[in-house]
């Protein structure tokens, strides 16, 4: 991908999670090299107001590029669009649903379906518990499919001191699972 950035796509569902979506927009702002394309759903736009305090508007400045959820002509939904990846964060039990699934009739599922096709990354941070029957069957298929599905279960060996800190570990996964270089969180014996 020569003088091509390393193009992100960025979904943000309507599962619980917000601030993860934001630490992660915020860390990819903070890596030169990345392009981050977004689209936020409408069960997203309903969660966002309820666990932060980061309008809509501040949620899209984050991104280089946002894209309506229904544009299913958008050029993130087609596999000659060269994208290192997409997350998507948090990952609702619909999205996951439709992406394990391969039925993509909005933008969100149509962009996973092309990374799934295209073996490219995919990351599904799937915020839930516990988690039903239905949930797992998917959850194995994501998987089978090509997904890798990162719960939003975060570690304490760093001895976290805030609810940041913890998210910022699972951003950091993130990144690791994308294979972009970075400093967001503490490494698990990192200064051994």
């Amino acid at each position: 991908m020569a003088n091509v950035p390393h193009r992100v796509v960025v979904a943000v569902s309507g599962g619980s999670g917000m601030p993860y979506a934001v630490d992660l927009l915020q860390a990819l702002t903070r890596i030169e090299v990345v392009e981050t394309h977004l689209i936020v759903t409408a069960g997203a736009k309903l969660v966002l107001p309820t666990e932060i305090d980061l309008p809509l508007p501040d949620l899209l400045a984050l991104a280089d590029v946002v894209h309506k959820d229904g544009d299913l002509g958008a050029p993130i939904a087609s596999g000659s669009f060269r994208a290192h990846g997409m997350v998507v964060v948090p990952c609702s039990a619909g999205t996951l649903a439709k992406v394990a699934q391969g039925f993509t009739d909005n933008l969100v599922a149509r962009a996973a379906h092309v990374c799934l096709k295209e073996r490219r990354p995919l990351v599904l941070t799937v915020r839930e518990a516990p988690y039903p029957r239905p949930m797992l069957v998917n959850l194995l298929a994501a998987h089978d499919a090509g997904a890798t599905v990162l719960p939003a279960s975060p570690g304490f060996y760093h001895r976290p001191g805030s609810v940041a800190e913890l998210v910022a570990g699972i951003t950091a996964r993130t990144l690791d699972l994308l294979g972009l270089e970075h400093r967001h969180a503490p490494r698990w014996r990192d200064d051994d």
